[in-house]
């Protein structure tokens, strides 16, 4: 069963989404890998676990939470788990590549295939894959829009909750 809300953010509103014990997905409206709600969804916006969610989410936005504590369970193959659980490890504030990220996960020729399950992470900025960046530093691809990524660094940089 998938319960979801709505929530606002300086971004742009959100889907956030659970199975009920974990969260299972948070995408930007326009997220181009955003799933359709079902018609068998449950639209809660008073589930305790979403509430807990939207309110760290509105923490972080405010500059007041740089590391989230929430349950989550993104639904994808072995290889998507390990490269999202390791998204977790890159600290607040800071970038990585993605051949950095591949080599710390023990695959250091993935480096490609590292990007593509970046892009599918279910859990937009929860599981941190805006941090990842291309080799030479510059801004790669981000399945809630570049402009949202560049904001998203930029919020984690000064540290003071203001997007610009």
């Amino acid at each position: 069963m998938t319960f979801h809300t709505f929530i606002e953010s300086p971004l742009g509103q959100m889907l956030l989404m659970s199975d009920g014990e974990h969260v299972t997905g948070l995408h930007f409206q326009s997220d181009k890998y955003m799933p359709p709600v079902g018609v068998d969804w449950i639209r809660d916006d008073r589930h305790a676990l979403l509430v807990e969610a939207a309110a760290q989410v509105g923490r972080y936005f405010a500059g007041g939470l740089t590391r989230f504590d929430l349950p989550i369970a993104p639904s994808g193959t072995a290889f998507q788990q390990l490269v999202w659980n390791a998204l977790c490890a890159i600290p607040h504030g800071t970038t990585e590549s993605y051949g950095q990220l591949a080599r710390r996960i023990g695959q250091p020729t993935a480096s490609r295939a590292v990007g593509a399950a970046n892009s599918r992470n279910p859990i937009s900025i929860i599981v941190p894959c805006h941090r990842v960046i291309g080799a030479d530093g510059s801004l790669t691809g981000y399945a809630g829009g570049m402009h949202r990524k560049q904001a998203l660094l930029a919020l984690e940089r000064c540290g003071t909750g203001q997007l610009f």
